[in-house]
């Protein structure tokens, strides 16, 4: 990579060989890295050299989450259990499968 590139992968570390990424921002090709995905997961070592470097933005591979967002995930799986278990499935996007299972005698 040139120097002047920005390495960014939020998709998959095997795409880099092990190491190498460390290795080609020491050596200033690309100049700057962000990632999400790390060689090791969970990334815990707070000495580890893409958590040390300053040409570097690591962030964790849910970093776009937030709280409020898992409450609200959480809280619409919950509702969508509790009305299947009702017999009255909510968000169902192909209705007529309820009817092919009644008419089997499965549902």
């Amino acid at each position: 990579m040139k120097p002047t590139d920005l390495l960014v992968n939020t998709i998959r570390a095997p795409l880099i060989e092990p190491g190498a990424l460390v290795d080609a921002l020491r050596a200033g090709r690309p100049s700057m890295a962000a990632i999400d995905v790390y060689d090791e997961e969970p990334l815990r070592d707070p000495n580890h050299p893409l958590l040390t470097m300053d040409n570097v933005v690591c962030t964790p591979h849910i970093g776009y989450v937030t709280r409020d967002e898992y409450e609200i995930q959480f809280s619409d799986s919950f509702d969508q259990i509790t009305a299947y278990a009702a017999g009255n499935p909510i968000y169902v996007v192909n209705l007529k499968v309820f009817d092919v299972l009644k008419s089997r005698g499965t549902s």
